[in-house]
């Protein structure tokens, strides 16, 4: 039985990585009233006595080796059980992927990231990657229907980047099929540290975007930095982010300053380019940070025969990868926006 530990040290990520697969579900209220829920492995969610209007997604570790962002959500998860973090509104937990995070690696079979929109369940492949997929998606269905209608909801889905990126903290935000984006997310990245976003431009399979779809919630992938192994991390540098989660949680409305144009940096896809051959490289060098510019007609790679060229002056790369499967992203390239009134 795992529970009493769980009750005494807050060890949640400890208890899921014990259990790669399965755990079964128990739930416990805290003194102050908290209801404690363990749906499985790497998925908690807590639910105040008197919760507010709004619902929150925390999770990471969709990939493994992205440690910083395991680290942050399993001391916001110890404090919540300590009773040192009060909560106002609902808030799930959840470790995406607990084997890839014992063996210190992306992903086990496939890329989860890649398996969210009913994509765990196209062709006759199976796998872990696949069928954790598909229960991440009822949890978070269940999670947000189960209050009802009516309510906010927030999904930040947090990461670390394979290479240095010339703008360490970004966020994704996924495509929005004609709603507008909304300034106050903005600013609520901003108070995270985050002061680079990029506009998607088409639907994805990603688990951010899964929510945002689906759920009408406010969804980001957030890069925190660049993969480390545990230990590794200068928390530090992710206080901004720590603060500002707990904060939402927290507080019943969270205050930001004015948002300024000069503040944020915008940019928006501008193509993706996937990998069609096994022969496939790219010309620049693995420690080329992401958001570096290439002059127009600079080489980028070769996919079999064909050149991989930049079509624009200054056109930047994002999540450069070579390895990826056939058929996959590769690479995306992104070009500088403005902050318009399109933003609400």
């Amino acid at each position: 039985m795992y529970l009493q530990r769980l009750q005494q040290s807050g060890d949640f990520l400890g208890i899921t990585r014990e259990n790669e697969f399965t755990l079964a579900p128990e739930q416990f209220t805290l003194d102050n009233g908290t209801q404690v829920k363990v749906l499985d492995t790497g998925v908690i969610q807590f639910e105040p006595k008197n919760y507010g209007h709004k619902d929150f997604i925390f999770s990471s570790a969709v990939h493994g080796n992205e440690t910083a962002p395991i680290e942050i959500c399993d001391q916001l998860i110890r404090a919540i059980i300590a009773g040192t973090l009060e909560l106002t509104h609902r808030v799930m937990f959840i470790f995406g992927n607990p084997k890839s995070i014992n063996i210190g690696e992306r992903f086990v079979d496939e890329n989860l990231n890649r398996l969210f929109c009913g994509k765990h369940s196209v062709g006759e492949v199976t796998n872990p990657e696949r069928e954790r997929a598909k229960k991440l998606e009822e949890y978070v269905e269940g999670f947000f229907t189960a209050p009802g209608e009516g309510r906010y909801r927030a999904h930040y889905d947090l990461h670390t980047a394979i290479r240095d990126s010339k703008n360490e903290k970004f966020a994704v935000y996924p495509f929005l099929h004609g709603k507008p984006h909304k300034r106050e997310q903005l600013q609520f990245l901003l108070s995270c540290g985050v002061q680079t976003v990029l506009l998607m431009a088409e639907p994805a399979s990603t688990f951010s975007y899964f929510s945002s779809r689906h759920f009408g919630a406010d969804a980001f992938t957030i890069e925190l930095g660049k993969v480390r192994p545990f230990g590794e991390n200068d928390m530090a540098r992710f206080e901004k982010t720590k603060v500002t989660l707990a904060n939402l949680i927290s507080q019943n409305e969270v205050s930001y300053p004015p948002l300024r144009a000069q503040d944020v940096e915008l940019f928006s896809v501008y193509r993706t380019i996937n990998r069609h051959h096994e022969d496939f490289s790219f010309t620049f060098s693995d420690d080329v940070p992401n958001f570096t510019g290439f002059a127009k007609g600079e080489l980028l790679g070769h996919d079999g025969g064909e050149e991989i060229r930049a079509e624009v002056e200054g056109e930047a790369i994002i999540f450069p990868n070579a390895k990826v499967a056939l058929g996959q992203r590769a690479l995306l390239t992104v070009i500088p926006t403005e902050l318009s009134d399109e933003f609400i």
